[in-house]
C-alpha cells in the first residue's frame, strides 16, 4: 500500500509544485510539523523557515509566510513568498540576512510579532547549506 499523499505548492501567479510525496516538514507558528499520509486534518499559518519535502524527489523551499491545509491526504501550501533553496546563491542569502539584521537593529516601530518573524527569517536563512 502506498504511503504517498498529494502535495500542491501554490503561488498567486502559478502552481509551483504538484506531486505525490511521503513526508513534508513545514515551519508553522505552532512549531515545525511533519505531515505523513493519513495525518489528522489541519490548517496552519507558516512562519519563515524551510519546507522539506521527502519522497521520490527531495526538495527544500524557503518560505516567508503562508498557510497550509491538510485534509483527505491532500496537502496544499499557499504562499506569496517561496524560494527553491537550490536556486539561491550565497550572496542572495547573505543579502537577505543583512537586510533582516538591519531591520532588527533599527527596532523603532517593530512590534513583537514583526520582531519574531524577522528573527525566524534570519535563523532559517542562516541554516541553509549550499
Amino acid at each position: 500500500m502506498s504511503e504517498n499523499f498529494n502535495l500542491e505548492i501554490i503561488l498567486p501567479e502559478k502552481i509551483l509544485l504538484k506531486d505525490q510525496t511521503t513526508s513534508v516538514t513545514i515551519p508553522s507558528f505552532e512549531g515545525d510539523m511533519t505531515i505523513l499520509k493519513d495525518h489528522i486534518s489541519l490548517i496552519a499559518i507558516l512562519r519563515p523557515g524551510i519546507i522539506k519535502i521527502f519522497g521520490s524527489k527531495k526538495a527544500e523551499y524557503f518560505v516567508e509566510e503562508g498557510a497550509v491545509e491538510f485534509s483527505n491526504n491532500n496537502l496544499i501550501i499557499l504562499s506569496s513568498t517561496i524560494l527553491d533553496v537550490k536556486e539561491l546563491s550565497r550572496d542572495q542569502i547573505s543579502k537577505m540576512i543583512d537586510d533582516c539584521k538591519n531591520q532588527l537593529n533599527n527596532k523603532s516601530g517593530l512590534d513583537d510579532k514583526t520582531n519574531y518573524v524577522i528573527s525566524h527569517k534570519v535563523d532559517a536563512l542562516s541554516r541553509i547549506n549550499l
